[in-house]
């Protein structure tokens, strides 16, 4: 499970880190170095946590936010002026890693309650 998640991952940033580099876009958002910090930590301790339990759904949605909070943290130190956000909708500027955090953020919300209803008979036993 672990490789799907770091597949995701590797995926995600490199979509992103494509995207950013090929619609140049005046919009950026600075990232504090506070915000660069978490988004790595966050990313690793998905990577980790994860895909010990063994689900393939959670797996890959922790796999694709992480990916994008790893792609937040290499554009914001990649790009002087902050993390580009070449996708603007609805009056909002965003980029591929902002949908990704989102998309895996939700596949795994949900994957973990399927595995929830799943085993719902062994919820209630000692650990």
């Amino acid at each position: 499970m672990r490789r799907i998640a770091l597949a995701a991952a590797a995926a995600v940033v490199a979509a992103t880190l494509l995207d950013d580099a090929v619609s140049p876009s005046r919009l950026s958002h600075a990232r504090s170095p506070l915000a660069l910090a978490g988004a790595g930590a966050f990313s690793l301790l998905l990577l980790y946590l994860v895909p010990r339990a063994r689900s393939l759904g959670m797996s890959l949605g922790a796999g694709v936010a992480a990916g994008g909070c790893l792609a937040t943290l290499v554009a914001g130190l990649a790009w002087r002026d902050g993390v580009p956000n070449p996708l603007v909708g609805g009056g909002i500027a965003f980029n591929v890693a902002d949908v990704a955090i989102a998309g895996g953020d939700a596949m795994l919300i949900c994957a973990a309650m399927w595995q929830a209803w799943r085993r719902r008979a062994g919820l209630f036993e000692p650990v």
